[in-house]
C-alpha cells in the first residue's frame, strides 16, 4: 500500500509542474492583455487631466490633480443622459428580440428540418456578406416611405434584422448536431414542439445565447454608419453619435477628448464584465462540444 502511495505522489505532484510552453503561452497571454488595456489605461490618465495639465506633461503622465472638467464638458455639451438611454434602449430591445428570433428561427432549421432548410441558411449567410454601405439607400427609401425614418424604431428593426441573421447561422449549426435520441424521446414522452423548446432546447444551448446576448449589445450600442444616416435628431441620436457630432462642432481639448471616448465605452465595459461569467460559460461549452 506504501509502495501505491510512492507511486502515485510523484505523479499527483507533477500535474502542478508548469511545462516551458505553458509559461510561454502566459508570458504572451499577459504580453497581449498589457498591448490591449495599454490605449484604455492612457484614455483613462488624460480624461481626468486639466488641459494645461496635458500641455505640459503630454499623455503618457499621471494628473498632476484630478479633474472632471472633460467629463463635465461632455456631459453637459451633449445631454449625455438621453444619448446614453437611446442607445440603451436600442441596444437593449435588439438584443433580446434578435436572440429570441435567432432561437426561434434556428429551432425551425436546425432541429425542426424546414425543407430547404440548407438552401435558407445559404441565404442568410450571403446576406451577412452584404457591406452595410450597400444597405443604407434601399433601407433609406423604405424607412422614409413608412413614417420611420429618424426614429429609434428604424435602428431597433434594422439591427434586430441583421444580429438575428448571423445568429440564425450560427445556432442553426449548434441545433443541427442536437442528439436526436433525445428529441425522440422528447416526443415519445408526449412533448409538444414548443415543450421541447423550452425544456430540452434552451436549458442546453443557454451559454450559447448568452454569448449571442452579449455580442449583439455591444455590437449594436458600437454601431455608427447607419445610426449616422438614420438619425437626424438630437434627441434620438446614441452615444456614437454624440462623440462624433461633438468632434464636428467644436474644436475640442485632447482630454475634453479622452473623458468623451472613456464615457462612450464605459457601458459597454460594465455590461460585458457583469455577463463575462455567461460568456466564459459559452465559450467552454462549445469548446467541449
Amino acid at each position: 500500500m506504501s509502495e501505491q502511495i510512492a507511486d502515485t505522489a510523484p505523479l499527483g505532484h507533477a500535474k502542478h509542474i508548469r511545462s516551458w510552453g505553458n509559461w510561454a503561452a502566459l508570458i504572451l497571454l499577459v504580453l497581449g492583455a498589457v498591448v490591449m488595456l495599454f490605449p484604455l489605461v492612457i484614455l483613462a490618465l488624460n480624461a481626468f487631466k486639466t488641459t494645461e495639465d496635458y500641455n505640459m506633461t503630454g499623455p503618457l503622465s499621471f494628473p498632476a490633480h484630478m479633474s472632471l472638467e472633460g467629463v463635465i464638458s461632455f456631459w453637459n455639451t451633449t445631454d449625455f443622459p438621453m444619448k446614453f438611454a437611446n442607445s440603451l434602449l436600442i441596444s437593449l430591445v435588439v438584443s433580446v428580440v434578435g436572440v429570441l428570433l435567432s432561437v426561434l428561427n434556428s429551432f425551425a432549421l436546425g432541429i425542426g428540418r424546414v425543407k430547404g432548410n440548407t438552401v435558407i441558411l445559404l441565404f442568410i449567410m450571403l446576406a451577412n456578406m452584404v457591406p452595410q454601405e450597400a444597405l443604407l439607400y434601399p433601407l433609406y427609401i423604405m424607412f422614409k416611405a413608412i413614417g420611420l425614418y429618424n426614429t429609434q424604431w428604424s435602428m431597433i428593426i434594422i439591427f434586430t434584422i441583421i444580429q438575428s441573421a448571423y445568429g440564425t447561422y450560427l445556432l442553426s449549426a449548434v441545433y443541427g448536431t442536437f442528439p436526436q435520441a433525445i428529441l425522440e424521446a422528447a416526443t415519445v414522452d408526449g412533448a409538444s414542439r414548443w415543450q421541447t423548446l423550452l425544456r430540452i432546447v434552451l436549458p442546453v444551448s443557454w451559454p450559447t445565447i448568452s454569448v449571442l446576448f452579449v455580442f449583439f449589445f455591444i455590437w449594436t450600442w458600437n454601431e455608427y454608419m447607419i445610426p449616422m444616416a438614420f438619425l437626424m435628431s438630437d434627441s434620438v441620436q446614441t452615444v456614437p453619435l454624440a462623440l462624433a457630432t461633438m468632434q464636428g462642432q467644436h474644436t475640442m481639448a485632447a482630454t475634453d477628448l479622452a473623458a468623451a471616448a472613456l464615457l462612450s465605452i464605459i457601458p459597454t465595459i460594465v455590461f460585458f464584465v457583469f455577463f463575462q461569467r455567461k460568456l466564459s460559460q459559452g465559450i467552454v461549452a462549445g469548446s467541449v462540444k
